[in-house]
């Protein structure tokens, strides 16, 4: 019985620490999210930080870079293609 309990303890123990890492790998993800916007937000009309501090802090930047790089990579041309079906040239 007292092995039981043990191997239950262990399994909540095991379960809350996985579910505290998973938050905070979330947790994470949404501070980068947010440094990113920070940074450039002068794209969405949040106020910019001063250039000097951006071009320091831009190398912290490089996964967010890589990943607004790939996706502008495998996006087309929608204008374009709205462009083509109205038959606009």
């Amino acid at each position: 019985m007292v092995s039981f309990v043990k191997r239950i303890l262990h399994v909540l123990k095991l379960m809350h620490r996985e579910k505290a890492c998973a938050l905070t790998v979330v947790e994470i993800e949404e501070l980068e999210n947010i440094f990113a916007l920070l940074l450039l937000g002068s794209f969405v009309g949040f106020p910019s930080p001063p250039t000097f501090l951006a071009v320091e802090l831009m190398p912290f930047l490089e996964k967010e870079m890589n990943a607004l790089y790939r996706r502008a990579e495998d996006e087309g041309d929608m204008l374009a293609e709205m462009c083509g079906i109205l038959g606009i040239d």
